[in-house]
């Protein structure tokens, strides 16, 4: 069955008498050119290990399936689960697990992950995956549009997120996609992003730059040196000269710096 077929999707959810949940970001692909590119970008080989997160009804779980030596599916709607021990009961190296991906822990450690993440949940998942112990060896994932440029952000146009990502990883734009190639159709566009972790700050307290980073997010529009002062309970002349010293302007925003500025600036305060 064509799964990517909004008939057949359509056909296959009325057969269980269920319907797509807004909360839960049910939108499944009836693109085929997007699935292809999602394939394409994980340049999948015979011998990689896929957690896939929010399988659906499987249409892009059967395209990974055909390369992959493992598919490990992560569907936390236990209707979706029905459908899936249906439509992939063919492909004997899938290994379905009905649970929410956040309290989920996988035990493999060299794998590769790809979903088609809803808004509620993507920063949380990728935060999780980067942060582990073992993070996957990239990440191919499809994302709201507006998520997968301020992930991608450089000064001076930085953010939060941004910096919590590209502190651990690279992110890419693969490419855009339609809202129109989803059903339902989302309010908006989405992005196919690849994410692949490096491991190029080892020497840096974790805890300490990001507790900085904060602080100097805490009110974007607001000088450094005010919200670093504020939200660290520093002296605020230290506070200046230590910035100066480190090559970064009182006056300048959290959002000019780069992920250098905030190692930098994590090793002197």
């Amino acid at each position: 069955m064509d799964l990517i077929s909004k008939k057949n999707i359509k056909a296959l959810l009325k057969k269980q008498k269920i319907y797509p949940l807004k909360k839960l970001g049910q939108n499944f692909l009836i693109d085929k050119n997007v699935v292809k590119k999602v394939i394409k970008a994980a340049e999948l080989h015979s011998k990689d290990i896929v957690l896939e997160i929010g399988p659906g009804i499987g249409a892009l779980t059967q395209e990974i399936a055909k390369t992959a030596k493992k598919v490990i599916a992560v569907e936390k709607d236990p209707r979706m689960v029905e459908i899936l021990k249906e439509t992939l009961k063919d492909f004997k190296n899938v290994e379905l697990v009905n649970k929410d991906i956040l309290n989920y822990s996988l035990l493999t450690t060299n794998y590769k992950l790809i979903a088609n993440l809803p808004f509620y949940i993507t920063a949380p998942v990728i935060r999780k995956f980067l942060e582990s112990k073992h993070p996957p060896k990239e990440m191919v994932l499809i994302v709201q549009k507006e998520v997968a440029q301020r992930i991608c952000s450089k000064p001076p146009k930085m953010n939060i997120l941004a910096v919590s990502v590209q502190f651990y990883a690279k992110p890419k734009i693969i490419s855009y996609v339609s809202k129109k190639s989803f059903w339902p159709s989302p309010k908006v566009d989405s992005a196919i992003i690849k994410i692949v972790p490096q491991k190029k700050y080892k020497d840096v307290n974790i805890d300490l730059f990001f507790k900085i980073v904060k602080a100097g997010f805490a009110h974007p529009r607001k000088q450094l040196a005010n919200n670093l002062t504020n939200g660290l309970k520093l002296n605020k002349q230290e506070v200046n000269d230590l910035l100066l010293k480190n090559d970064v302007q009182p006056t300048q925003r959290a959002e000019t710096l780069t992920i250098n500025n905030w190692i930098q600036l994590t090793k002197v305060l």
